[in-house]
């Protein structure tokens, strides 16, 4: 590949970019002007001006569930909305509200539609607290679903409370038919709780709230949550008692509607939307996910086999809902591009629960609200550390059998990370260097050699000489005891260890806002410098940690840039291209990731200078003129070579 086809197929690449870029930046921009003038309008009290512009931004992005959750608010305060869309709509609140009543929802001539639950369709929205050391609870009797949920032990990158999802952001209810063939969404009406205690610090044991939805005397649906201490993950039972009558006979499950805007936590935005996705995990069987870093804007799919658990995962947090028996299916979907900048996804699920015949059935569930920390979520069972991505054989295989093991002892005696990762990447150079020794030094060599490789492209500078140049290379590393392709092995033993940092670092909790010297947060970028504009990759901010791996990985390369082939105009351009490509990818993601990738460089670096200081360059020339005495045997890989050459009606060098 020479120059001009490298610099063709740059332009190329920069061209199809800008124009990518170009179209994306204008339809942005026609998007948000439209949701600012919507929203000034509605700020206005000009409904109808705010619904059209509202209309008009789904014209440039479709399926954006804000826009449409607020559509629907719009027509219900106009009027123009069925009951149906009433109860599909979502509020966009994100505040953790404080403990109060809000008046009736409903009128009389609404509840006629629920049927035997009529009577539970009119009430006061109250909240029940339950919490422990490591969680708060909210808990709505609208519903009787967690109305939020509150991590104690963090905060978001802003150093704000950190609520996995709060308010009327979420959807959690049974969805089913009664006898009289009346559709009861349980998410929309009242329950009554057994206790008249609003508040349960759990200390000691476990607490239990109870709440109840009355279709009638003695006949109702219980939600039973329990906590114990010391624990992220809640016991929740569901009991319903007397429903033969009221819930329609031929009724063999019932759907679980869950539904959930997931709010932004972390700084790195980028960052923290390849990490958020759904996973699953099949009835005895393995768990899998919705794609990692998906390009769609909706991603689903329709599951018609039975289920274990299915978790709403962010970069470091999950919400899991857990069966304790199975799910009989699940359609779960996943939306990436919403108009409120609050908010990363808006994941919906609709879960088939078995339900059978007769005056009481229960199902028993557990709702995990907590870090994707592996030590954490293997104590629960049922695979569910596997939310935590690590890469598939033999990069998952490194990042939990090595990698994790050696980071959490050295955890045991040390709490500043940095020094953790410094220590972790000496450890790996060290199990490395036995094996990698030889391959430096068939480097060093091949520099004391350089000289009589250039002297050899004098002698044959045609192109057609090509063959002939590359035996006669060939012939003097051999003669010479070099092994040319020995300096790529450090290299390929390097890169998978490398793939499991690249996995491990961006989805490590322990990194989480742990500092070190100017990063302020391992997890995700460090920034010296922010930019008063967007470029393109490579983002708005300036990453000293990406810039020195940038010029280290530079400084290593410049050092073993003597490899066969390296000497070619296109093939230079193309390695020092590499380095600037990641430089730009890389400038967004993880800060360890990038200070351990500058740690490695600097440290092949120095075990290169220190292999070249066992390497006489007196005694590999005159092995060199000693083996120049001898006969060269020939391989049966030159031999073959040379038969092919003989073919084309080229001669082998005369020795």
């Amino acid at each position: 590949m020479d120059r001009n086809t490298v610099t063709g197929l740059i332009l190329i690449f920069l061209i199809f970019i800008g124009f990518s870029l170009y179209n994306s930046n204008k339809t942005n921009k026609a998007f948000e002007k439209a949701i600012v003038e919507a929203e000034s309008n509605y700020a206005k009290g000009d409904l109808e001006s705010a619904k059209a512009e509202y209309t008009n931004a789904l014209r440039y992005k479709q399926n954006q569930p804000d826009i449409i959750a607020k559509l629907n608010e719009i027509n219900s305060k106009l009027g123009n909305t069925t009951e149906g869309n009433k109860s599909d709509s979502v509020s966009l609140s994100h505040t953790n509200s404080k403990v109060s009543e809000s008046k009736p929802t409903e009128t009389k001539s609404d509840i006629n539609q629920y049927g035997a639950f009529a009577q539970s369709a009119i009430g006061n929205n109250d909240f029940i607290t339950l919490e422990n050391n490591k969680i708060e609870l909210k808990i709505s009797l609208k519903g009787g679903r967690v109305y939020s949920a509150r991590m104690k032990d963090y905060r978001t990158y802003d150093s704000l409370p950190l609520i996995l999802f709060s308010g009327d952001s979420t959807v959690f209810g049974f969805n089913f038919f009664t006898s009289d063939n009346k559709a009861v969404q349980t998410n929309n009406l009242f329950f009554k709780p057994v206790s008249d205690q609003r508040s349960y610090k759990v200390i000691y044991q476990p607490e239990s709230v109870v709440l109840r939805l009355f279709a009638g005397e003695d006949k109702y649906i219980e939600y039973k949550y329990t906590l114990a201490p010391d624990k992220y993950i809640v016991d929740f039972n569901v009991n319903f008692k007397s429903m033969e009558g009221v819930i329609a006979s031929n009724q063999n499950s019932l759907t679980l509607d869950w539904k959930m805007f997931i709010p932004q936590q972390e700084k790195g935005r980028q960052n923290e939307e390849n990490y958020s996705t759904i996973k699953y995990k099949y009835f005895q069987d393995d768990v899998v996910d919705l794609k990692l870093r998906q390009s769609k804007e909706i991603e689903k799919s329709d599951i018609t086999t039975k289920l274990s658990w299915i978790a709403f995962q962010d970069q470091f947090f999950s919400s899991i809902i857990i069966t304790n028996d199975y799910f009989l299916n699940a359609s779960v979907n996943s939306t990436r591009t919403l108009a409120s900048k609050k908010f990363m996804r808006y994941y919906t699920s609709e879960i088939g629960v078995p339900f059978g015949s007769g005056s009481s059935n229960s199902v028993n569930m557990k709702l995990y609200y907590g870090p994707n920390s592996i030590t954490i979520l293997k104590k629960e069972g049922l695979q569910l550390e596997k939310i935590v991505f690590l890469g598939r054989n033999i990069i998952g295989w490194i990042s939990r059998f090595a990698i994790i093991p050696i980071f959490n002892w050295l955890n045991h005696f040390i709490k500043n990370f940095g020094l953790i990762i410094l220590i972790l990447t000496l450890i790996i150079k060290v199990v490395l260097f036995p094996l990698t020794f030889k391959s430096y030094q068939s480097q060093a060599k091949m520099q004391v050699l350089k000289p009589m490789v250039e002297e050899l492209g004098k002698k044959f500078p045609k192109k057609e000489d090509a063959m002939k140049k590359q035996q006669a290379t060939m012939d003097l590393y051999k003669r010479a005891g070099v092994n040319p392709m020995g300096g790529c092995l450090p290299m390929l033993l390097q890169m998978p260890i490398l793939f499991a940092m690249f996995r491990f670092f961006p989805v490590s909790i322990e990194l989480r806002q742990a500092h070190f010297l100017w990063a302020t947060d391992l997890s995700t970028y460090d920034s010296i410098l922010h930019l008063p504009f967007m470029i393109p990759m490579y983002g708005d901010h300036v990453s000293l940690f990406t810039l020195l791996m940038t010029a280290s990985t530079l400084l290593t390369m410049k050092m073993t840039g003597s490899s066969p082939g390296s000497d070619q105009p296109g093939m230079k351009m193309m390695m020092y291209m590499m380095p600037i490509m990641f430089m730009l990818i890389l400038n967004n993601f993880s800060a360890g990731l990038t200070y351990y990738y500058f740690l490695a460089n600097m440290l092949t670096y120095a075990q290169n200078m220190i292999s070249k200081r066992f390497i006489n360059a007196d005694a590999v020339l005159a092995t060199l003129e000693e083996n120049k005495k001898k006969p060269l045997k020939k391989s049966k890989w030159q031999q073959r070579l040379e038969a092919a050459a003989k073919q084309r009606g080229i001669n082998p060098p005369k020795k």
